[in-house]
């Protein structure tokens, strides 16, 4: 009898890493170092991203022809003029986007108004008073608001979008979520950085209005509910358990 329960102990012990949390991702030590949320990250404009499609539209003339008033005499005569023409473009692996008469442009890391600048000036050697509008189409990031199977890619529509906003398009930290544990995973390079993020209270506030870049994680962690799921766990070897336990008795029984 001691074997069999010893084996049972053995078997359950195997897997008890993993038998209460299976779900639970982008795991630290408990000794791990979060990245702190600087002052300035809640002002911090959108930076252009490896991968991000690029929509740029680029006029002459300081873009001065962009609406002409003179068509109709004023009042609701606006049209669009001819001296437009409009790109799409890809951030490629080594941050430069393909533009057409000047080659390559490095724009990762960039804020929509300094790629705008950047590009500006170098169509200037071939038009008179260049004007570019720089639009990134599919800005998003990855919300996991605290239950499996409820994560959602959001698209980023406003250039400044929040962390409480992307949980705000995500539905919101569900039930099973930790509102006061939040980690904001960055792909930056060399390593990512991750920032712990508590808005259980209204402290938390400033960290929630930090901005979000393209491709961040932001991983709501889920409650562990640690009685059910150990019941649910450990119920197959429950059963193998009682089975032996039950063809034990039995022999024994036979013996006697």
């Amino acid at each position: 009898m001691r074997k069999l329960l010893l084996l049972f102990i053995v078997i359950a012990s195997l897997s008890s890493c993993r038998i209460l949390r299976p779900n639970l991702m982008l795991k630290t030590p408990k000794d791990y170092v979060y990245d702190q949320i600087s002052d300035t990250m809640s002002d911090e404009e959108y930076r252009i991203s490896i991968t991000d499609d690029i929509s740029l539209r680029i006029l002459s003339n300081e873009g001065f022809r962009l609406v002409d008033f003179s068509n109709g005499g004023g009042g609701n005569g606006a049209s669009t003029a001819n001296n437009t023409s409009t790109i799409q473009t890809l951030v490629e692996h080594d941050g430069t986007i393909k533009v057409p008469l000047i080659g390559r442009v490095k724009v990762q890391g960039l804020t929509m108004r300094e790629a705008e600048q950047l590009i500006e000036t170098k169509f200037s050697e071939f038009y008179v008073g260049p004007y570019v509008i720089l639009r990134v189409t599919n800005k998003r990031v990855s919300v996991f608001p605290g239950t499996g199977g409820t994560g959602k890619v959001v698209p980023i529509v406003n250039l400044n979008t929040t962390v409480l906003e992307a949980l705000a398009y995500a539905g919101g930290i569900t039930e099973d979520g930790k509102a006061y544990r939040i980690k904001l995973v960055r792909n930056a390079k060399p390593k990512p950085r991750v920032y712990l993020i508590d808005l259980s209270t209204i402290e938390g506030l400033k960290a929630g209005n930090t901005v979000v870049q393209a491709n961040d994680v932001i991983y709501v962690e889920p409650r562990p509910r640690f009685v059910s799921r150990a019941i649910a766990e450990l119920a197959p070897y429950i059963s193998i358990f009682s089975s032996l336990i039950l063809v034990y008795t039995y022999v024994q029984l036979v013996k006697h």
